[in-house]
């Protein structure tokens, strides 16, 4: 969703459009296949400074220390992200971790609590906590703080609009 709202918004987005949209994300993915391999090659950013790109949390730490980076954490109620993936696996016939929905609830916990002692520490990292309930219920105001954290002259409009509550479906509470 945050991808989306960025690409609306006018931001250049690197994206190589391997995976398409389906089911479980009508709006496409904006995935990057080289950011997931950023620990053995990262001749990629070059191409990246001034572009958005999705890297997963756990990629962070991989990512080299020689470039200045603006992180949006988009921040998702873990039970809804462990119930989104098994809602996944399930529509595509495969089965997911032989863990408890609340054993991954749990490993996934410990290992953003790793990663934000670890941000904290980073002296070219600056980052925006971004509540996905938040996004969804005021989408304007949302995309105005990251218009604000980016600093630059985003489509707040244009960016509010892409986010579309129907497609939140994975709800706790």
């Amino acid at each position: 969703m945050m991808m989306q709202m960025l690409a609306a918004g006018g931001l250049a987005v690197l994206t190589d459009q391997l995976r398409a949209s389906d089911e479980d994300n009508l709006k496409g993915y904006l995935e990057f296949e080289p950011a997931k391999a950023t620990k053995r090659d990262s001749s990629w950013l070059a191409n990246a400074v001034g572009k958005s790109v999705k890297v997963v949390y756990m990629l962070l730490k991989d990512l080299p220390a020689e470039y200045e980076y603006r992180v949006i954490f988009l921040r998702r109620d873990l039970a809804e992200v462990v119930g989104s993936q098994q809602a996944m696996l399930a529509r595509r016939g495969e089965s997911g971790a032989r863990v408890a929905s609340q054993e991954m609830v749990d490993i996934f916990a410990r290992q953003l609590e790793q990663t934000d002692r670890w941000l904290a520490e980073q002296p070219n990292f600056r980052l925006l906590d971004v509540g996905y309930r938040d996004v969804i219920a005021d989408p304007r105001n949302q995309a105005l703080r990251v218009t604000e954290f980016l600093g630059l002259p985003l489509d707040v409009a244009a960016m509010a609009a892409v986010v579309d509550p129907s497609l939140y479906r994975q709800r706790t509470g």
